[in-house]
């Protein structure tokens, strides 16, 4: 690790930055197109804070719902944010399954011969990811069941006794799904929005699939192609992305031990996994965290 040259090191931290700001273009986009007026610095802070909640929740289920929560804070209303956030969510997932679905199909020999042993980790994180983009197309695109859900929601929530004014609540709700709906409808007129922000996407996750490379330069290797170790790590995060593990923990290490032993070689192969995995999510920790804490003074004072 010493070793390891450390202008590479820095495009590396760099392409974190570049990675969680392309979140922040793709809110800041579509907030724009529904005639919400925010400032970019502040989607930058809602992808600070979906980031750090989703590295440390499992599924990186916990961050839609703190941006959502932030966002509120920022008087966005909840029907809008939620579908954004949505819509963000969908093209996130569906470049790794666009991904996955091509290697899967086309196969190619330079790289299923690194991917052999774990095929069956793909095929699963591939199922779990496109379950996971049905589910929230679904909840998008049809607000009937949106409503349906939040109504018996509502029911049970006063039936238990967790509401002290229902009538209250359940206008809140409505006026919420109202919002929902209106945006939803919006969105459907507009597709070539969801293009858009699925190409800003794609970018912004080669950005972070790029580390591998730039580590396996800063170890000054040579001899395997950068699109094959930027394809190599895309599968990993295909596998990894949906499994019930805080950013994917152990089982990431453990995948890119696997698959990239060949290419670093054993005496290597530590050391990278170190420094790619370091970058790319202890770095994205560390950088969300910290900007998660000021997101929270800034937010709480403009409120």
């Amino acid at each position: 690790i010493k070793q390891a040259d450390g202008r590479y090191i820095t495009f590396s931290i760099l392409c974190v930055i570049c990675y969680i700001m392309g979140e922040s273009v793709c809110i800041w986009y579509l907030l724009r197109i529904t005639r919400v007026e925010t400032q970019f610095t502040h989607c930058c802070l809602y992808s600070f804070i979906g980031f750090f909640y989703s590295c440390i929740t499992p599924s990186g289920s916990g961050g839609q719902p703190m941006q959502i929560i932030a966002m509120r804070k920022d008087h966005i209303p909840v029907g809008v944010s939620f579908v954004v956030l949505a819509i963000v969510t969908i093209t996130y997932k569906m470049v790794l399954v666009l991904i996955g679905a091509i290697i899967i199909i086309i196969r190619p020999p330079e790289l299923m011969l690194y991917l052999v042993d774990v095929l069956w980790i793909m095929y699963l994180g591939m199922a779990l990811n496109v379950i996971c983009v049905a589910v929230i197309l679904i909840l998008v695109f049809d607000p009937n069941l949106v409503r349906l859900i939040a109504n018996k929601s509502s029911a049970l929530l006063v039936r238990i006794h967790l509401i002290q004014n229902p009538h209250s609540f359940i206008a809140r709700i409505e006026n919420i799904l109202n919002q929902y709906h209106g945006t939803a409808a919006y969105f459907r007129q507009y597709k070539t929005a969801i293009i858009h922000v699925l190409l800003i996407t794609l970018i912004q996750r080669i950005t972070l699939f790029s580390i591998t490379w730039l580590t396996y330069l800063a170890l000054n290797l040579n001899g395997t192609p950068a699109l094959t170790i930027i394809t190599l790590q895309a599968m990993i995060s295909v596998a990894v992305d949906m499994l019930p593990l805080p950013g994917g923990m152990g089982i990431s290490e453990s995948l890119f031990l696997n698959i990239f032993l060949p290419i670093f070689g054993k005496f290597w192969v530590i050391a990278g996994m170190v420094i790619s995995r370091g970058i790319g999510y202890y770095t994205q920790l560390f950088i969300s965290g910290i900007m998660t804490i000021l997101a929270t003074v800034i937010l709480k004072r403009k409120r």
